[in-house]
């Protein structure tokens, strides 16, 4: 197994352009209205099967139709989600987002089935064979916060297994339990209001030098139009973000992390990774869902 995707995963329902909610039982007409796989595990897992990664998920979806319908849309894109495990009772995570004219995206949420993801959902020897496990959404899957969890992220690193991290959500109390997974992971991927959260910092270098020194091997900061921050033992590097028209921002930290694990698999290095990374983002800003642009696409042109 190349990479194990694992944590957060959310049905999206996203409408564009949204200028306003209409007023009473008013209609608006739109352009697009799209229902996709998403948040941290799921769609970045996505986006690696679009990039040709095998990739496999786990995390926790409701005993709904909506979980019918993701794991339906995540193994159809070529996602195995034997790892995804259904919870009675439980309603799958959802979002409404009404993206505006300019990429912008305000959201209607329901964490669902990620609030129960526990360790004794996970298979250890799914997660000790791959070859990159990317934990998504880390500070909204409380379950996960344990010691023995903790053991088993370092059993698989000291097995040859690569550790990556990103996070969901931009609620300070939420930033600091995270930081427990610090020395547990190779690779962590904040945003930049995420990093600062962690961190405590002024600005996105001294947040990604502070969080580097809590454990992780490298730190990458995406800046949204500003590109990101890559921060490793040897220094720190801009790596800038393409000039692209820009739809829906939705899922583009999720794609900017599936281009830099696919770099990784790749044999590129830290900073290859992250302009693979850059690239795939760009593509996903440029249509609607966290998987737009990456149909049929040949990487070797990013």
């Amino acid at each position: 197994m190349t990479v194990v995707t694992l944590g957060v995963h959310i049905v999206d329902v996203l409408a564009r352009p949204v200028e306003s909610i209409p007023a009473g039982q008013d209609t608006h007409l739109l352009e697009q209205i799209r229902i996709t796989a998403a948040g941290a595990a799921a769609g970045t897992a996505v986006a690696l099967a679009k990039l040709g990664v095998e990739v496999a998920s786990a995390g926790a979806a409701g005993d709904d139709e909506l979980g019918d319908f993701l794991l339906m849309i995540m193994a159809r894109h070529g996602v195995d989600v034997g790892g995804i495990v259904r919870k009675p009772g439980e309603q799958t995570a959802a979002s409404i987002l009404p993206i505006r004219p300019d990429g912008g995206r305000p959201s209607f949420h329901v964490p669902g089935a990620n609030l129960v993801l526990s360790p004794a959902d996970l298979d250890p020897a799914r997660i000790k064979a791959a070859e990159v496990l990317h934990l998504g959404g880390m500070d909204v899957t409380w379950g996960l916060h344990d010691a023995g969890f903790f053991a088993l992220l370092d059993e698989a690193r000291a097995g040859g297994t690569v550790v990556t991290m990103d996070l969901l959500s931009n609620m300070p109390d939420l930033m600091q339990g995270a930081r427990a997974f610090l020395p547990h992971v190779d690779y962590l991927l904040p945003n930049e209001e995420q990093a600062l959260m962690m961190s405590g910092a002024a600005g996105a270098e001294e947040a990604a030098a502070k969080l580097l020194a809590e454990g992780p091997r490298g730190v990458l900061v995406t800046l949204g139009g500003e590109g990101s921050l890559v921060a490793t033992a040897s220094g720190s590097t801009r790596v800038p973000a393409l000039d692209v028209p820009v739809v829906d921002t939705t899922g583009c930290g999720d794609a900017y992390c599936a281009g830099f694990i696919a770099g990784l698999t790749g044999g590129e290095d830290v900073l290859g990774a992250a302009r693979l990374g850059t690239a795939v983002a760009a593509r996903v800003a440029g249509g609607l869902g966290s998987d737009a642009g990456l149909d049929g696409l040949d990487r070797s042109l990013l």
